[in-house]
């Protein structure tokens, strides 16, 4: 072997990551809204992009980029470079897939164009939009607000600032979190004339503000429905003894029989134990869908949700013009390179729709059960096994489910749900998924009546009905769907009961 230097020519593949891979592989993993900030940035950044309503009719000089309809590679040869064309593309097979512009929610004339797992066209589904649900959103003032306007003309003008830095102190349950000596030494104030301003916004509304516990809240309020009397008095200090179901010692100290003591338990449970909470906060944040699965004639009709995702046009009419003029070379590679990555943009964005819906066609083909006849025919299902069906690979795959959102008949559900672990079946069967044997958990215990069934009787139960399932597995998956343990109910049913 020689030991001197020399030249060799060696022939290597690698993955080379270029911008657009990168890209690419970032869209697959952002949701509807995500990507329409995403292109608004892109907008800004480009001057060759413009982005329109999905309705919008194209404008002569301002068309989509062209699609290349020959290009046939996997999502896998996409991230490895391989593809047949001059870009790589997304996995798309042209010859089975369609891609619907408008949802369900424009208002079209129906869902014609939409990808049918029986190859044919779907019906026309469409109707108007529904509702605004945000326009029912609580539009009230916050719980400081209010409180402020309230204070206004009930506390002294040299007392207002104490009276606002009270309020201050108020969570959003109406709770007062901090210790009132604290606020005195911080105000520079007696404590007797914290402890004063304090007991007028306890009297504002709602009634229960500005409490320190929840003794204190539930005093509040019994007060203002004049029904303090030392009894419901022994029974609000002694809330733990309630929370533990220990009656006989409540009635005992109470000094009151089974009807008196039911009849304050009930008083009790009319009050709100998180007065602030009706007021401001953070207002909910409804989930937009970014997929419609609908049942048709011809089979399941599963499209994009068009409607919150603007399309995005290449104003060549403006290329042209810039292209015209005298420019010198960079200039002409700064153009070229923003036509290059407007034409990209538009294609990868069109191949991240076809390649969701590819995906979201095996999901509803994996689990068509659960679509027809609810969660308890949710079938065990990985992404391994939808990766192979379709040829992608495992992490595309997971990428095109993450924060991705489907509507369908029987409600609104994460992708990610639909995967799920396998339970054994006790009968040597076909395996059940894990949240079929919550749906069975949680049906179980709705219906057990005044007979409060243990784990243990559970896992019996769940065993009769074909599931191999162990005793620490049921206290898992109740504990997953907030239900308390057995004694937990059992006293919840005795208070109840009175």
């Amino acid at each position: 072997m020689s030991l001197a230097p020399r030249l060799d020519i060696r022939q290597s593949q690698s993955l080379v990551m270029t911008p657009q891979l990168q890209q690419a592989i970032k869209l697959l993993a952002l949701s509807n809204l995500e990507i329409e900030g995403f292109i608004a940035e892109e907008v800004e950044r480009n001057p060759l992009l413009e982005a329109s309503a999905a309705e919008d009719s194209d404008a002569p000089d301002r068309e989509p980029a062209p699609e290349v309809r020959d290009e046939r590679v996997a999502a896998d040869e996409l991230v490895a470079g391989t593809g047949a064309g001059d870009e790589p593309t997304l996995d798309v097979d042209y010859a089975t897939e369609s891609h619907q512009q408008d949802s369900v929610a424009d208002g079209g004339s129906g869902m014609d164009g939409a990808l049918s797992m029986t190859g044919a066209s779907a019906g026309g589904a469409g109707g108007e939009d529904g509702p605004d649900l945000d326009a029912f959103a609580d539009t009230s003032l916050s719980l400081a607000d209010h409180l402020l306007a309230q204070a206004g003309p009930a506390i002294p003008h040299d007392d207002a600032f104490i009276a606002a830095h009270l309020i201050d102190q108020i969570d959003e349950a109406g709770y007062l979190t901090v210790s009132l000596l604290d606020i005195a030494n911080r105000l520079g104030v007696p404590l007797v004339r914290v402890e004063r301003v304090l007991a007028t916004i306890q009297t504002f509304d709602p009634t229960g503000v500005g409490a320190r516990d929840l003794a204190e809240c539930l005093a509040l309020q019994a007060r203002e429905a004049d029904r303090y009397d030392p009894c419901i008095a022994r029974l609000i200090d002694n809330l733990d003894l309630l929370a533990r179901g220990e009656l006989t010692r409540l009635k005992r100290m109470c000094d009151v029989d089974d009807e008196d003591m039911a009849d304050m338990i009930r008083e009790l449970r009319g009050y709100d134990p998180k007065p602030g909470c009706r007021y401001g906060g953070e207002p909910a944040q409804s989930v937009t869908p970014d997929l419609f699965v609908a049942r048709t004639k011809a089979g399941w009709a599963i499209e994009i949700n068009a409607s919150t995702l603007p399309r995005v046009l290449v104003n060549r009419s403006y290329y042209t013009e810039l292209s015209g003029g005298q420019q010198d070379k960079a200039s002409k590679a700064w153009l070229s390179d923003c036509l290059a990555s407007a034409n990209w943009l538009v294609k990868a964005l069109d191949q991240r729709q076809r390649t969701i819906i590819k995906v979201a066609t095996e999901i509803v083909k994996q689990q068509e059960a659960f679509f027809l006849k609810g969660v308890a025919h949710l079938r065990p299902l990985t992404l391994r096994q939808v990766a192979d069906a379709i040829e992608m690979h495992e992490s595309t795959v997971s990428r095109v489910t993450s924060n991705k959102y489907v509507s369908c008949a029987r409600g609104l559900y994460e992708l990610k749900y639909f995967f799920t672990s396998a339970i054994q079946s006790a009968d040597g069967g076909e395996a059940v998924s894990a949240q079929a044997v919550k749906s069975a958990i949680k049906a179980l215990i709705d219906t057990e009546g005044a007979k409060i069934l243990s784990d243990d009787t559970l896992v019996e139960l769940l065993n009769a009905k074909g599931f191999d399932i162990a005793r620490r597995t049921v206290a898992k998956y109740r504990e997953a769907l907030g239900i308390g343990s057995s004694v937990q109910r059992r006293r919840a049913r005795a208070l109840e009961g009175g």
